[in-house]
């Protein structure tokens, strides 16, 4: 069943992280594992209508969301990452990964590994004529903010690994701007943690438009 339900996955972006747990447990599960894939079940048996919806009037402007769910796993403690990226309204590519360590921190890798896949699309487009100027890399963290725009803050950052650092050399750069983007509307959200059911269907209702309709990404970001 598990192996249905990841394919289901390519495009039902709202069971991704319901089904991904369920994988973890698959080769010693229990009854609560198979309650929950029959949830999951139930859930697509009355939201056939849901998928990605692309418009062919959508603006075309590159932006990304990234957020990590830290330490979210209850039995070993590790994280959870996820990655969006839109093309105008449309999503077009999407991570999301346990990691496969501890760590103590990782909002700085998950923002690294939105950037590398932002700034390989940016290529990808600038082969097609499309040319754009500071990408927006919307995330939640105050914390991953300050320390890429504050050069005073470098110092004390010596310690992070150097793949860390060329996120703040693309935004020395004009590559990338990372801005700040409530916790309510972070896309990425949807990836990395179980939520409210109020939370659920409203990020769920942002990434399938068919249900918004086309809606300005930069009007959700708190300045």
């Amino acid at each position: 069943m598990i192996g249905s339900l990841l394919y289901l996955t390519a495009t039902g972006l709202d069971i991704q992280f319901a089904v991904c747990l369920c994988a973890r447990y698959q080769a010693s599960h229990r009854t609560s594992h198979r309650q929950a894939v029959n949830r999951i079940f139930r859930y697509l048996k009355f939201t056939p209508e849901l998928g990605l919806w692309y418009s062919s009037g959508s603006s075309l402007s590159l932006r990304g969301f990234s957020d990590a769910d830290h330490a979210g796993c209850r039995i070993d403690r590790k994280s959870t990452s996820s990655t969006c990226q839109l093309l105008g309204t449309s999503l077009v590519s999407w991570s999301s990964r346990k990691q496969a360590s501890v760590s103590l921190s990782t909002k700085k890798k998950t923002v690294a590994s939105c950037c590398s896949q932002l700034l390989w699309m940016n290529a990808t487009l600038n082969d097609f004529g499309l040319r754009f100027g500071r990408i927006p890399l919307l995330v939640d963290s105050t914390y991953a903010i300050f320390i890429d725009k504050n050069p005073v803050l470098h110092s004390i950052t010596k310690h992070i690994d150097v793949r860390f650092h060329f996120l703040r050399d693309h935004y020395e750069k004009g590559d990338i701007d990372l801005i700040h983007v409530v916790s309510a509307n972070q896309l990425a959200d949807i990836f990395t943690k179980p939520l409210e059911f109020d939370a659920f269907t409203h990020l769920r209702g942002l990434l399938n438009m068919r249900a918004n309709g086309p809606a300005s990404l930069l009007a959700w970001c708190d300045e």
